[in-house]
């Protein structure tokens, strides 16, 4: 079955989905705070390449730990 949200509203589903990219978005965020810390290493301006990199990373580990379940095309 399909879940379907109507235009200009928001599920509860929906909202799952938007939490779950928000901690994905913090946890690259604070891999990229941790990794700043580690002595000599300054991103400068790669700082948000970074944090993207991390955050896709996050969300690479997370569907690799998590069984997932979608409707093929």
């Amino acid at each position: 079955m399909i879940a379907v949200s109507q235009k200009y509203q928001l599920t509860w589903n929906d909202m799952e989905k938007v939490g779950k990219g928000l901690l994905i978005a913090l946890a690259g965020a604070a891999l990229t705070y941790l990794t700043e810390q580690i002595p000599n290493i300054d991103l400068g301006e790669w700082t948000p390449i970074v944090v993207a990199i991390w955050s896709v990373i996050v969300n690479a580990a997370r569907k690799w730990l998590s069984e997932t379940r979608y409707i093929e095309q």
